[in-house]
């Protein structure tokens, strides 16, 4: 007997011995970031970074295939018994040396991912992991001038470029309600006494909002810079309509953590009918919210309708894509991405 035949023999009878678990099961008891396991990822340490911030270190799996600076990565986390998945910006450098990777999280109002890593996450905790994704980068060309443009946790994803690629010419402006608000503000400083960073921050508490329309008192040159802008969606609608009417729009790279709301209607109730759960719901907010607000367990990704990772079937009524204001009636096949799409009168979703 060869020893292919005497290993597939040998793999079969373990099967049997510990049905209905597989050998493997086993395996990621013993060690849960091996290579050919599901991607996972452990949590190392969390650092406090403000009051409501915290960096997430993260310890990959062998099957890791490493990220570019800028970029996302899917996360899967137990909370309450029940996996959710988020998207997060890595904020570390793409050589650091001990292998592990940080993301830097924000907790939000009613956030249930968002505060449980900020405020329960521990070292040892296990946690699924997508590859690293997003378009959000760095050029392999080095522009001669550069501008970051970011509020609020917007900054993760320009902290995990300024940590990987130095450049001679480089200018940030912040916003933030307060200076204790500003995330990494100490490593920030750091880089100004270094002379590697120019660095304007708007405390809006005390300066108000940023008006895009005087960015020329505070960056003179913003035309000529190279620019990644990432915050609230207010901030880069009026920085893409301030770069679109100077004629630079091409030198201007947006990242939008959540879809920007076009069109809103007037809602209807939304029956789930898996769990038998039935709310009422606005014509503005995602069904993925809806779901996830009443206790249905809703796939998820990035929240932003880009990496499909919330279609659901569409079995009756209407849904409205929040992005473009388009009506989807349901038949037949039909599936819809949850994180953009809003009730558009009663409708059954599958889940």
């Amino acid at each position: 007997m060869t020893s292919t035949a005497l290993r597939s023999r040998a793999r079969k009878l373990l099967e049997m011995v510990t049905t209905p678990l597989l050998p493997s099961d086993y395996l990621d008891l013993v060690s849960p970031l091996r290579a050919g396991a599901d991607l996972r990822g452990r949590i190392e340490a969390v650092h406090p970074e403000t009051g409501d911030a915290a960096t997430i270190v993260i310890r990959p799996g062998r099957g890791w295939r490493g990220h570019t600076a800028g970029q996302y990565v899917r996360i899967g986390v137990d909370v309450d018994g029940v996996r959710l998945w988020r998207a997060y910006s890595l904020t570390s450098p793409t050589d650091r040396q001990d292998g592990r990777v940080t993301i830097t999280v924000k907790a939000i109002p009613d956030g249930k991912v968002s505060n449980h890593l900020v405020r329960r996450a521990t070292p040892g905790t296990l946690i699924q992991l997508d590859q690293a994704t997003g378009d959000f980068v760095l050029p392999q060309a080095k522009p001669a001038k550069v501008l970051y443009l970011t509020a609020g946790s917007g900054i993760t994803p320009v902290m995990g470029m300024l940590r990987d690629t130095e450049f001679d010419d480089v200018v940030m402006v912040h916003c933030a309600p307060q200076p204790q608000d500003v995330i990494f503000r100490s490593e920030l400083h750091d880089l100004v006494a270094d002379k590697k960073l120019r660095l304007t921050e708007v405390h809006t508490d005390t300066d108000g909002m940023l008006d895009i329309a005087r960015l020329g008192e505070l960056v003179p040159d913003w035309a000529e810079r190279e620019t990644w802008a990432c915050g609230p969606a207010g901030l880069l609608d009026a920085a893409e309509e301030h770069w679109s009417g100077h004629g630079v729009q091409e030198r201007l790279h947006t990242e939008r953590f959540r879809p920007g709301i076009v069109v809103a209607g007037d809602g209807g109730e939304v029956t789930f009918s898996t769990t038998g759960k039935t709310v009422d719901a606005d014509g503005a907010t995602p069904l993925l919210d809806v779901g996830e607000e009443a206790g249905v367990l809703m796939p998820s990704g990035c929240r932003m309708g880009i990496c499909f990772g919330c279609v659901t079937p569409l079995k009756a009524g209407a849904v409205r894509d929040l992005r473009t204001g388009e009506i989807t009636e349901a038949e037949p096949g039909v599936l819809i991405q949850t994180c953009v799409s809003a009730a558009a009168g009663p409708c059954d979703i599958e889940r």
